[in-house]
This record gives C-alpha cells, sequence and structure tokens, in this order.
C-alpha cells in the first residue's frame, strides 16, 4: 500500500478522526486479522461469525497498527467511517457473516473507496491491473497469469480465492509505488457485482473463461450468468486507451461479448477463430496437457505440469495476458511449463505410500468442473481402480435434480468404477446417486451416505493400494475431511510438493 496519513484516509472514505492527529502515517497494509498485521499497517474492524473486529482494536495497535478502520468508537486510534443507506448496507451485509447493524457493510464500502483510490494513483504511473472472471478456473487462471508476470516486474495477486468484497479491495491494497501487475479475481453473486468490483480497481485487462452453470439458482440462467460476467468486458477501457478484452472463442456466450466492449479483443481457444489458440493438445497418462501454442507473433510447444485438460483454455488465457504485456511467445511457453498450483484443494494430487492417489478438487464444485475432474480421474487411472466420492452442487436452483442426475450418469459412461454419493437421503446430491444407478448396469457400484463420516469409514474398508480416487463437491459438503483422513491413513504418506496454502479463502 502507498503511505497515507490518518487525514488523507479519512478524507478519502468519508470518515473521521477518532483520538488521532491526523498526521499519523499508515506504511503498511490493511488487514482484518490482527494476527497478521504488520508495524505501520492499518486494522479493518469487520465483525464475524463469533467475534467483532472492533474488540480487538487496543490488541491491533499493541500489534503495530496505526489506527483502526471502524464503524464505531473504539478504544484506540481510529478512522471512523460513516453509516451506509438501509438498502446498500444490507446488500453489502450479504457477504459478512455476523453484521446485524451494517457496521461492517460501512467499513467495507470505506475498504472499497481507499482501495479505489490506491489503485487510481499507481494506475497513472506503471500499474496494469488485471481482472479475471468465468463460472470455472478463475482461481487456477489467476495463478497462472501471475506466474507468467512476476519476471516482468514485481506482481500481487490475491492468496485462493479471495476475490469478493472484502478479498478485493484487500488484495488491491498490498500494491505499492513498486508493483507492475495487480492480478485480480473477480465473483458474482448477482448482476451488479462484477461491475461494482471493477469499479474498485479497474482493470485494463479483463479475462472472461467461460459461461457455466454455476450460481444459475441466483441468476435464472446460463445468459443471466453472462450478463453478469460480461460486465468486466463493458468496465475496459476503449481500445485507444489500451483496453484489452481476453475472451474465450469456445465458449459462445463468451465469445459474443465482444460486442459488448469498446477494448480491443484478443481471443483464446482451440477454435480457429482465437488470436491465441492450442494445436494438436495431447493428455499424458496423469492427463497432464501437450499442445502447440499459435499465436500472430510466434510458435512454441507447451507442456504442463497441471492434472487435467481443462487447464489448456486457463493456460491459454494466462499466454495471452503475458503476450499482451511484452512476454517472447518462447517465454510464455517455457514459463508454462514450469508452473506451480498455488492455491490448495483444486487438483490437487498426492500419493500415499502404498501408491493410492487422491484427486483433492474438493475446494468447489458445478456441472462444469466437475465433469471436468471425472474426465481427468478417467484419464488418470487407466489400467488402476478409480473412486469417485463426490457431494452436492450447489446454487442450481431448478436445474438441480438435472445436473446432478446427469453427473451420476457420466461417472458410468466414462467407466469410473466406484461411486461414492455424499449427502444422505434429503441431499440434493441424491439424484447423482440415482443417475448412475439407472445407467447401464450399475447396482452397487453406486453408494449413497449419509455424511463424510461414513464415506471415510466405507473408504478404509474398500480402498485399495493402487486405487485412484477423486474427491469434489461445492465447498458447504466440506468433502477435504474424506481426502485429509484417506491421506493420513498411513503415517509414511507421501505428497507431492505444492506451496504453502494460505490462510484465507474468500468467496466463490
Amino acid at each position: 500500500m502507498i503511505a497515507l496519513t490518518l487525514a488523507e484516509i479519512a478524507r478519502i472514505v468519508g470518515g473521521s478522526l477518532h483520538r488521532a492527529e491526523g498526521a499519523e502515517q499508515v506504511t503498511a497494509g490493511v488487514e482484518f486479522d490482527s494476527r497478521a498485521l504488520e508495524p505501520g499497517g492499518l486494522f479493518v474492524a469487520l465483525p464475524g461469525e463469533r467475534v467483532d473486529g472492533h474488540t480487538f482494536a487496543a490488541r491491533a495497535i499493541e500489534a503495530g497498527a496505526v489506527a483502526v478502520l471502524a464503524a464505531r468508537a473504539v478504544d484506540a486510534p481510529a478512522v471512523i467511517v460513516p453509516p451506509l443507506a438501509e438498502g446498500e448496507a444490507h446488500e453489502r451485509s450479504v457477504a459478512l457473516a455476523g453484521d446485524t447493524d451494517g457496521a461492517g457493510a460501512a467499513v467495507l464500502a470505506a475498504l472499497a473507496k481507499l482501495a479505489r483510490h490506491v489503485v487510481t494513483e499507481l494506475s497513472g504511473k506503471e500499474l496494469t491491473v488485471v481482472g479475471v472472471t468465468g463460472s470455472s478456473g478463475k482461481t487456477s487462471t489467476k495463478d497462472l497469469i501471475a506466474q507468467l508476470l512476476e519476471p516482468l516486474g514485481p506482481t500481487v495477486a490475491p492468496p485462493g480465492s479471495f476475490n469478493n468484497e472484502l478479498g478485493h479491495p484487500w488484495t488491491a491494497l498490498r500494491a505499492d509505488s513498486g508493483t507492475r501487475h495487480l492480478v485480480l479475481e473477480l465473483s458474482a453473486r448477482g448482476p451488479g457485482h462484477i461491475a461494482e468490483l471493477a469499479s474498485v480497481a479497474p482493470p485494463r485487462i479483463g479475462v472472461v473463461l467461460n459461461v457455466g452453470s454455476a450460481h444459475v439458482g441466483e441468476f435464472g440462467s446460463r445468459e443471466g450468468i453472462a450478463k453478469t460476467k460480461g460486465e468486466l468486458a463493458e468496465a475496459l477501457p476503449s481500445a485507444d486507451n489500451g483496453g484489452v478484452a481476453v475472451l474465450n472463442m469456445d465458449d459462445p456466450l463468451v465469445a459474443a461479448m465482444a460486442r459488448r466492449t469498446n477494448a480491443r479483443v484478443v481471443g483464446f481457444g482451440e477454435n480457429a477463430t482465437a488470436t491465441v489458440r492450442a494445436e494438436n493438445v495431447t493428455l499424458d497418462d496423469q492427463a497432464r496437457a501437450s499442445f502447440r501454442l499459435v499465436t500472430p507473433v510466434g510458435e512454441g510447444d507447451v507442456t504442463l505440469p497441471l492434472y487435467g485438460e481443462h487447464h489448456v483454455a486457463n493456460a491459454l488465457a494466462a499466454a495471452a495476458v503475458a503476450l499482451e504485456l511484452g512476454c517472447p511467445v518462447a517465454d510464455v511457453a517455457r514459463r508454462l511449463g514450469a508452473v506451480q498450483r498455488r492455491s490448495d484443494r483444486r487438483m490437487e494430487v498426492s500419493t500415499r505410500a502404498d501408491g493410492l492417489t487422491v484427486l483433492n478438487d474438493s475446494y468447489n464444485a458445478n456441472p462444469e468442473s466437475v465433469r471436468a475432474a471425472l474426465k481427468t480421474l478417467a484419464s488418470m487411472s487407466r489400467g488402476r481402480r478409480s473412486w469417485a466420492v463426490l457431494g452436492v452442487m450447489g446454487e442450481l436452483g431448478a436445474d438441480s435434480v438435472t445436473a446432478h442426475d446427469e453427473i451420476g450418469r457420466l461417472a458410468v459412461r466414462l467407466n469410473i468404477n466406484r461411486l461414492v454419493v455424499v449427502g444422505g437421503e434429503d441431499s440434493a446430491a441424491v439424484p447423482m446417486h440415482l443417475g448412475a444407478s439407472h445407467e447401464g448396469s450399475w447396482g452397487e457400484e453406486s453408494v449413497l451416505v449419509p455424511d463424510t463420516d461414513a464415506a471415510i469409514a466405507l473408504l478404509r474398508a474398500e480402498l485399495r493400494p493402487d486405487d485412484v480416487m477423486l474427491v469434489k463437491a461445492s465447498k458447504v459438503a466440506q468433502l477435504w475431511r474424506v481426502a485429509d483422513a484417506v491421506l493420513a491413513e498411513t503415517e509414511s504418506s507421501k505428497a507431492e510438493p505444492i506451496e504453502d496454502a494460505t490462510r484465507r479463502d474468500g468467496a466463490r
């Protein structure tokens, strides 16, 4: 974050000083977790499920914070933010558990204003803001873009899926005068949300990956989802002002967004119309993709170290951004071959000492991502027994029964050996089990269990060394508990090296 005095912060957010002169200077980042504060930082007081950040104000100062961004008077130097109108407070409060009086919503609004000020100041210099959205793949693509851009200059990107009204400004405020690239992930629960996030940190380059069924229950239809995802394309500056829309030409709903932007359009995909495309895509026995990267400025061979063919589209989107920012094609191809998975529980592949392999993709799920994960499982398990441990896919509305049924049937068609559906008789996941049971000649190959404990017990009894197991569901199902338990079965379990998981994960 750029250095600001408390008086400047109060002016930016429309707040008032409390127990402060105004000349005190914030020189480090903002934090809503008092344990993460650095000397010179600003503590953001937000309500939580069990505690209210305002009660930690004095502790935050003791930890080195200069002041607190708060909604009411606290026992510490602070900038007190003004309350919001009732409707606006309610909308923002959706993202904050425990925000019964709208205090947290007011602090979030102030945080957004502060982030907008900082990004505006930096964008007038050498900062390029890149925004990424889509129904699936946002986090993985954000991680890929960051890794391609880091050799070009200091790059800031959010940890995990830190992509909502809190995570978005928090990440933007990590940028300082030395930052050259700010890569942001934009999520939405309804119309207008992406436009609002884009106004906090206006992107020059916007990436739209796909339009799937995630949150169709909230948006009403895929067309409704496309309308909201396209808000990113609409938010970009014109081509004359450097705006670039990176759009997936393999998805008709995304390709159509070219008509909604004044930015220059760069298409990616396997479609022949794509500016940056993949040709001759092949998979190895671990479902890792290789392809020929074809661009207007050259070509190169890419072998991804990531699991799943769906990462080809993510890699193409990242390549398009890197090329726009001056990275040579040869470097893009080479760096894609060396990328790492940075966010946990997303195609996290681990192998126990006895040879059992676990694909932990349990962070979240929608029909498109589950289909991709099942195809990856099928590719990786050739000659080995395969297990799909699946749970509910949330927020599908009226499409829920059909979507879960189709996933169950797909597991059979892909010759997955065993399907374990976690959720119980009243769960929205039940049609997944029924669909599998009614497809072909399946019988005991599919089983419905009530909860994660039952799934763990079943797997402990029936898994064999050298099996391959996929674990995937929406976050609410907490199926990572199954993956963790299975991997902990032997003390000598050996997981593939991964980067340290962040302590923060935000909204979808």
